[in-house]
């Protein structure tokens, strides 16, 4: 694992902004199905949202964090997990909560509010937990990673996109209604070929190395999904709560977690290929999951 330490991918500065391109169209793509009157029943009954925040900015980096300690893995894979983590959810969580009978406007809303709230807690999250485990630390001391340029990052990629969709639905619903559902499947479509056409660039480290990091995304990815469910039963969140509660803790945006990497690591390949196995499980384990919830109806 350690020679996984030494690897940089192989990412162009021009791919990097092409990414940057395509995930706030998938960031547009989700603000679109957004109205201000979206929040207004969270902001009279924000419980449900509060627990949300805490199980996805605070469990599960906690339980992350756990993880690491637990297994031991090489720092940059240590370090990819932390991140991954300190992002806010990603945005199929509310197709998957759709699917799975949960409450889709919490989810939407959750989405929408950590996707802000991340431009201070994804830097913060990264550079708290990264700091407490000594390997890492000194992978950040290496990479003098700045939040303040993650913060900025972080907001010109998601927070822009998220405001021109919902005012776009504010006021011409008629063409939101329109484009909503093409341009989803269109975003998630080029999203799903640029990181193919990216792990093609670098296939032997990928084949290489994924073998080491798969088990280890496999069982953070059901820490969190565990997480999520754990918080909300905790919280005595109605099923209906709680399905969207746990979909949204378990699916992360890993387009963010490898705009950050290529931006401010210099594409280290355990961080990386970390980032990129999550992209590709968290949407199997997103399907598995929902198909299983919908079988029964989520009582409210």
């Amino acid at each position: 694992m350690t020679g996984l330490d030494a690897v940089r991918l192989n990412f162009s500065p021009g791919a990097l902004h092409l990414l940057n391109a395509i995930l706030g169209i998938v960031m547009f793509s989700v603000a679109i199905d957004l109205s201000p009157r979206d929040f207004r029943p969270l902001v009279r009954r924000p419980w449900a949202l509060i627990v949300g925040f805490t199980s996805q900015f605070l469990v599960l980096p906690a339980l992350t964090f756990g993880l690491v300690l637990a297994l031991q893995p090489s720092p940059s894979i240590a370090l990819g997990l932390i991140l991954v983590a300190a992002c806010p959810g990603g945005n199929v969580s509310n197709f998957f909560t759709h699917r799975a009978g949960g409450n889709t406007a919490l989810s939407v809303s959750l989405t929408a509010f950590a996707t802000v709230a991340a431009i201070v807690l994804t830097p913060l999250n990264i550079a708290f937990w990264g700091s407490l485990y000594a390997p890492t630390r000194a992978l950040l001391h290496e990479t003098h990673i700045d939040p303040v340029s993650v913060a900025i990052t972080v907001g010109v990629m998601l927070l822009l996109p998220l405001i021109a969709g919902i005012t776009l639905n504010h006021y011409r619903y008629d063409l939101t209604t329109r484009i909503r559902d093409p341009l989803k499947w269109i975003s998630m479509a080029i999203f799903v070929a640029f990181v193919a056409l990216s792990l093609s660039a670098n296939w032997q480290y990928f084949v290489q190395f994924v073998g080491l990091i798969a088990g280890m995304v496999v069982l953070h990815n059901a820490l969190a999904f565990a997480g999520g469910y754990g918080t909300a039963t905790l919280a005595r969140l109605s099923p209906f709560d709680r399905r969207a509660i746990t979909i949204e803790t378990g699916i992360q945006n890993s387009g963010l977690g490898l705009v950050l990497i290529f931006a401010f690591f210099g594409g280290l390949g355990g961080m990386a290929i970390v980032a990129a196995f999550w992209g590709i499980w968290h949407i199997i384990a997103g399907f598995a999951i929902s198909t299983l919830m919908r079988r029964k109806e989520a009582a409210r």
